[in-house]
């Protein structure tokens, strides 16, 4: 053992991201209304209003009063729900639904936040059935989201706990104290002046398309201000960094060299061929 070194291992850190209109281009819980009517969870009354909230929201975001008549309306509107229906609806739906509006900006900041070692939690007040698989497809390291009650499989329309407003912030400070985080090196990003203590929990705040309330804070307090604007499926960005498996890597190595092998030979023929034949061109 050396005497005289002290560990100095620097302290963990996160990047923590509000989900609808930061990650995704429009409302997470709103975006299954329709694979929820076609399920037979709701009726077509509820798919045309829950399609005009999606289309108010994305006009002018949410404030306190419209995100507490929102919960009111969408925790009524699940009681009842069978949650494994639910489950499997969105697991069903989601490559269709949320892949195409995740924003490229976004799944690029995320990766970066990878590279640099920090892990990235998203922080949403939409339901966890909805968060969870949409946490594991962006590649999110944890999820904090709404949690509703369940008793015998089934949504009681009531709330066991509300991720909105200081109670992200509280969750981002428990996370902090069980993993570890150094909070004035941790990143936060949000859209909704409703997620202030979120933002102010942490020492490199940003406001993404911020509503107006939020963008006024930020210049305020010199945030920097993000605008997103590209949503693109995961599928068509460039492939991520991280290095693939052994297994896979030898794969690879197959691969490319067969393809060498066949270029060189297609080459070779055509080689041969031109030497004995004049060249044909063509027109279009």
């Amino acid at each position: 053992m050396l005497s005289g070194v002290e560990n100095l291992a620097m302290p963990r850190t996160a990047a923590f991201f509000d989900l609808d209109k930061t990650v995704i281009a429009k409302s997470s819980t709103l975006t299954f209304g329709k694979s929820f009517y076609q399920g037979g969870l709701i009726n077509r009354r509820a798919v045309l209003r829950t399609a005009y909230a999606q289309f108010v929201y994305l006009l002018g975001g949410a404030d306190h009063d419209q995100m507490e008549r929102m919960r009111e309306y969408l925790s009524g509107l699940a009681r009842g729900w069978d949650v494994e229906q639910v489950r499997e609806i969105v697991a069903e739906t989601i490559h269709d639904l949320i892949d195409p509006i995740i924003y490229d900006e976004a799944a690029s900041l995320i990766e970066k936040h990878h590279l640099a070692g920090r892990d990235v939690v998203i922080v949403s007040t939409s339901g966890a059935e909805v968060v969870e698989p949409i946490g594991r497809m962006i590649g999110a390291d944890r999820v904090v989201a709404t949690r509703m009650v369940v008793e015998e499989g089934r949504f009681t329309g009531e709330i066991e706990y509300y991720a909105y407003g200081p109670t992200k912030a509280e969750a981002i400070r428990q996370l902090a104290e069980s993993e570890g985080y150094d909070l004035a090196r941790c990143y936060a990003y949000s859209d909704s002046a409703t997620d202030l203590p979120m933002l102010e929990a942490v020492g490199h705040p940003h406001a993404v398309n911020p509503d107006r309330a939020l963008r006024k804070e930020a210049l305020a307090r010199d945030w920097p201000v993000l605008t997103f604007s590209r949503p693109v499926r995961l599928k068509q960005r460039i492939p991520s960094l991280s290095m693939p498996s052994r297994p896979a890597l030898a794969l690879t190595a197959v691969a490319v060299g067969a393809a060498a092998a066949t270029a060189g030979l297609v080459w070779f023929n055509n080689r041969r061929r031109s030497a004995v034949q004049p060249p044909r061109y063509r027109f279009f």
